[in-house]
């Protein structure tokens, strides 16, 4: 099973113990609408140590409350043409699939067919899910497959709701496998400046948990 980190009681967040009131909490949470919105931040490799932490796939693991998306735009045509990088936001609110609607698909040219692929730290919250669902159904000419390395409270009925309704809009969801992390590393990790490029080291449980979300993806999306 996938690692496991306690979390404070909701006295210790802060949260009300009242039961109508903190469901209203989770609520707001599902659709990480609930934090002041912070700069998007935009490149084409990121740091190495944000990497290590954000990218590994365990469950409910505090701290990180950032979402980082390394996106590959194929151009399908005469002329194949592909493009990369990545978004990252300083906290939920700004969404970093969001950023990719509104700073990236806008160069696409509505003529010609697309393949998008992403590999994002966590699975989108319900308010990017919708988003992705109408951008898909308005925009024909995509193809987009979205790699995860951890399933964003996947417990809850509106979240697995929102990953059906991806699908049936035509999404390809995925659990980032050990080789997708590597091709991560490779591709969208910078090395430090004038050293060699280091050899990806898998995590001691990268395998045991890519199995645990797979397996929970899997029910959800049956």
């Amino acid at each position: 099973m996938a690692e496991k980190q306690e979390e404070p009681s909701n006295t210790q967040n802060g949260e009300p113990d009242n039961a109508e009131e903190g469901e209203e909490k989770k609520k707001k949470k599902l659709r990480r609408e609930d934090l002041p919105p912070f700069e998007i931040v935009t490149g084409e490799r990121l740091p190495a140590i944000f990497f290590k932490f954000q990218f590994r796939n365990v469950e409910y693991s505090s701290g990180r409350n950032k979402t980082f998306l390394c996106y590959v735009v194929e151009t399908q045509g005469k002329e194949s043409v592909t493009s990369r990088g990545y978004l990252e936001d300083e906290h939920a609110a700004a969404h970093a699939e969001m950023a990719f609607f509104n700073t990236i698909l806008p160069k696409c040219d509505s003529s010609l067919r697309y393949n998008i692929t992403w590999y994002v730290s966590s699975s989108p919250c319900v308010t990017c899910a919708e988003r992705i669902i109408e951008t898909l159904k308005k925009n024909k000419n995509l193809r987009l497959t979205i790699m995860v390395g951890r399933l964003f409270m996947w417990e809850e009925p509106e979240m697995q709701a929102a990953l059906k309704n991806m699908k049936s809009a035509g999404c390809k969801l995925r659990i980032m496998k050990p080789q997708d992390f590597e091709y991560v590393w490779q591709n969208f990790v910078e090395q430090e400046e004038g050293e060699e490029a280091k050899d990806f080291v898998p995590w001691e449980d990268i395998q045991e948990n890519f199995n645990y979300y797979e397996e929970k993806l899997a029910e959800i999306l049956h």
